[in-house]
């Protein structure tokens, strides 16, 4: 039985592995849309930036993203990005 992760504002990925980073934050993607968010925080951390590189490519082809930046310093700075999704009409 799978386990169902409730939807936030912010999607932490420090607890999957490389090669689940990609199928895991497009869903998240998808249902924070669904679930009516405009914007979200993807927490990929500082590191070497091999991570952080990984969810910009990622990102940059998504189609329910309308955009991405660094997260303020109060939010994570280079260790995290905030997301904008499309609209959910559009």
């Amino acid at each position: 039985m799978a386990t169902r992760i409730p939807i936030e504002d912010s999607f932490d990925l420090h607890s999957f592995l490389p090669q689940d980073v990609g199928s895991a934050l497009s869903e998240y993607l998808e249902e924070a849309r669904r679930n009516g968010f405009d914007e979200v925080r993807v927490i990929h951390g500082k590191g070497k930036g091999v991570r952080r590189a990984q969810v910009r490519t990622l990102l940059e082809s998504n189609p329910n993203v309308s955009g991405f930046f660094d997260a303020p310093p109060e939010r994570g700075s280079f260790g995290a990005t905030v997301v904008r999704l499309k609209r959910r009409d559009s």
